[in-house]
């Protein structure tokens, strides 16, 4: 008959078993351990290097706009003007800054004359202009009725027109001189027969007119004036 053995029997003597199960889970842990922190010091070290090559890019960038964009100027202030006024006596002698010299008495004669001599020019070309309209137009002396009644008192119906019954209106042109004179009559309008030539003679025998006026002065004055040629 077999002696039995009791349960502290059997524990003990699996003690050396549970001693190597315990090394070896310690050991698995501890290479669990090492290769997660190896690991991480791995993927720390990735982003470090991701994040220096950034860096180095973003440099060499700024650099490059650095190089490619001038630098602005720096705007420089505009320069204040002063004027400074300086009081000096009346006998004080005045020295000529400007460089400009003093031809004395002649030259400044000699420049009046220049500005005399461009107005009158300007005064001759004024005078002699002839107004088409004015603002108050010539007249004969006594008005337009004692006008025909000098027409029809001085001219003589040309023996021409009277032997080919030649009527109508002659139109003269002239010019009123700015003292009243007639002058530059021609003829317009002719009739034949020697009309016109009759109106020419009339008119040019006029005694003067009052001057038409240009802003209430007299001036050179042109009219037209119609010379009727009628037979009885």
């Amino acid at each position: 008959m077999e002696a039995k053995k009791s349960q502290k029997a059997d524990l003990e003597n699996k003690k050396g078993l549970f001693l190597e199960i315990g090394l070896v889970s310690i050991l698995a842990l501890v290479l669990v351990a090492f290769n997660l922190r190896s690991s991480d010091d791995t993927g720390s070290g990735m982003d470090m290097r991701i994040i220096s090559e950034e860096m180095e890019e973003e440099i060499i960038q700024t650099e490059e706009e650095q190089q490619q964009e001038p630098e602005p100027e720096p705007e420089q202030p505009e320069p204040e003007v002063t004027t400074e006024l300086e009081i000096v006596d009346n006998e004080a002698e005045i020295h000529n800054e400007l460089g400009i010299v003093d031809a004395g008495d002649d030259a400044n004669k000699q420049q009046e004359e220049v500005v005399v001599t461009d107005v009158d020019e300007e005064q001759a070309v004024v005078e002699d202009e002839i107004f088409v309209f004015v603002e108050k137009n010539p007249e004969y002396p006594g008005g337009e009725e004692a006008l025909y009644k000098f027409l029809g008192e001085n001219i003589k119906y040309p023996d021409m027109a009277r032997d080919n019954n030649i009527t109508g209106t002659v139109v003269v042109k002239f010019v009123v001189e700015k003292d009243g004179r007639i002058t530059k009559a021609s003829i317009l309008r002719e009739i034949g027969g020697g009309c016109g030539k009759e109106a020419l003679r009339v008119i040019n025998s006029m005694p003067k007119w009052s001057p038409g006026q240009q802003s209430g002065k007299p001036v050179r004055t042109e009219f037209t004036l119609p010379v009727q040629f009628q037979l009885e």
